[in-house]
């Protein structure tokens, strides 16, 4: 596992999504996170991961910049834009094709859910999704290219089973990544992205996925550091096989708490949880923010 030398200047990176306001959940990370690369003499990033082209926004962009500075956060430049590197993202696809990892898919989410019912029992994986049926998987050539041909979309899958196949005779297996718990203690954490299946890499719409952008990104940007939410805890298991297969640096990971609402739950965009921006229109400062967070 190549990880970065103990010289090397800490690097930590915030990478909202341009798809909705900044709650208190991302001030929390963005707080921690920019705390934790000032104490360790680092770099502090924010990178704009807005692949979604239908849910981003200029608006949303500037948004995130003004909130981030109101409370008190500086971060280098230039920010990087996911949209503006689809070709990065397109070589490491190519990287996967020839390794034989990747595999069109035609299905539509219908087709997937219709699959899925004839299963008694459906395996989930760790978001609590049911895994990708296999539709497509081991379909005839003949029957992929008269849909290519035809100008179908499709998303491109990875072949988890090749994939496993291909770490272990080639000595990769296990694999494993370092987490810096909340008391500080530095953990080694076995993968497995098994559970996850056939996961997409690139979507129907644009030529990527957040788990590979993330790992092409954060390799790019020599990122030492990573500072995530507990929920995404189990999706470093696909980047690290990524990162395998690509011979990308591994960052140490740090998945932090989340914070809850007044209901006990997650905060969320898509909940319509209260915006840092309806808070600072009520009167709350970035102080009492802080204060609220722990900090």
């Amino acid at each position: 596992m190549a990880t970065a030398p103990a010289s090397q200047t800490p690097i930590y990176r915030f990478a909202p999504s341009p798809n909705g306001e900044l709650h208190l959940g991302h001030a929390f990370s963005a707080i921690l996170t920019h705390e934790l690369a000032c104490r360790s003499g680092g770099r502090f990033l924010l990178r704009i991961e807005d692949i979604d082209a239908q849910r981003a926004s200029a608006e949303f962009i500037d948004a995130i910049k003004h909130d981030l500075a109101w409370l008190g956060l500086k971060w280098q430049e230039p920010v990087r834009r996911q949209s503006e590197h689809f070709g990065t993202y397109r070589a490491a696809l190519a990287k996967l094709e020839k390794l034989g990892l990747l595999y069109p898919c035609f299905a539509t989410r219908k087709e997937i859910s219709k699959a899925i019912e004839g299963h008694d029992t459906p395996r989930h994986d760790p978001d609590g999704a049911p895994v990708y049926p296999g539709i497509y998987k081991n379909a005839p050539d003949e029957e992929i290219n008269a849909r290519r041909a035809g100008g179908e979309q499709f998303a491109l899958r990875l072949d988890m089973e090749k994939a496993m196949n291909l770490l272990k005779e080639n000595g990769k297996w296990p694999i494993v990544f370092s987490e810096i718990s909340t008391d500080g203690r530095r953990e080694c954490i076995e993968a497995n992205p098994e559970r996850w299946g056939d996961v997409v890499i690139a979507r129907k719409d644009t030529p990527t996925s957040y788990h590979l952008s993330v790992v092409v990104d954060d390799a790019i940007q020599k990122i030492t550091h990573v500072t995530r939410g507990r929920d995404l805890m189990a999706s470093t298991e696909i980047h690290r096989l990524l990162q395998v297969f690509l011979d990308l640096p591994v960052p140490i990971y740090h998945h932090h708490r989340l914070i809850s609402g007044l209901d006990g739950k997650k905060l969320s965009k898509s909940t319509g949880s209260k915006s840092l921006r309806a808070l600072r229109e009520e009167g709350v400062t970035p102080d009492e923010i802080r204060k609220v967070l722990g900090f």
